[in-house]
This record gives C-alpha cells, structure tokens and sequence, in this order.
C-alpha cells in the first residue's frame, strides 16, 4: 500500500539505469544504518537502483541556505561547459557559496556518493 513515503527498499528498486544523478537535499538524508556489507539507506538504494552519483547531506542544514546552494547548483548544472561532470559542477559551486557562507555548517553537509 502506498503511504506516501520513499522507502530504501522501493528506491532500490526502481529503475535509475543511466540517470546521472539524484539529489536528496532534506536533512540527515545520507545518513542510515549499518548493516552487514555497510551503511545502508535511500543513498545506497538510489545506486543500487542504478544512480552514477547521489547528492545527500549529513546532518541538520539550514533551509534558506541549502535553497540557495541548491538554486546556484542546478543553474550551473544547466550551463555546464562541453563534458563537465557532476563533480566538476557542485564543487565550483560550493567554492563560491563558501564565499559568502564560510562556517561548514552551511555547507559541510553536503557529499557526493558513487
């Protein structure tokens, strides 16, 4: 039955072959349980669904700036230069966003995940 929430189970079998990228900017969504073969949650299921990468954050993340971070992301995303990667893209963002964000609390959250 569908209660509208994403499990890591449902995600992990979706159908994600050749879908570059999936971002989970809500709080705490990298982080899960650990289970036999390691860290198990909606990052791991999205790869195993078939992900290249997964953006996710690591703990509690400011909404206002996250929304900024995430804004100034996608529109680089957007105007990527040739073969420029997801890599390539968020961290020229998160070089200027420490501009005007210093503290890593703004932005120390955020890792890619292959």
């Amino acid at each position: 039955m569908d209660d509208g929430r994403l499990m890591a189970q449902e995600a992990s079998n979706l159908n994600l072959i050749g879908t570059e990228l999936v971002v989970l900017s809500a709080c705490e969504t990298g982080l899960g349980e650990v289970r036999g073969e390691g860290l198990y949650g909606l990052q791991r299921a999205f790869l195993e669904a078939g992900a290249q990468r997964v953006i996710t954050t690591l703990w509690q993340i400011d909404d206002e700036a996250t929304r900024e971070l995430m804004v100034s992301f996608y529109q680089g995303w957007l105007r990527r230069r040739g073969r420029e990667g997801v890599d390539e893209v968020f961290n020229r963002t998160l070089r200027v966003f420490r501009q005007k964000h210093p503290h890593p609390y703004y932005w120390g959250a955020f890792v890619i995940m292959r």
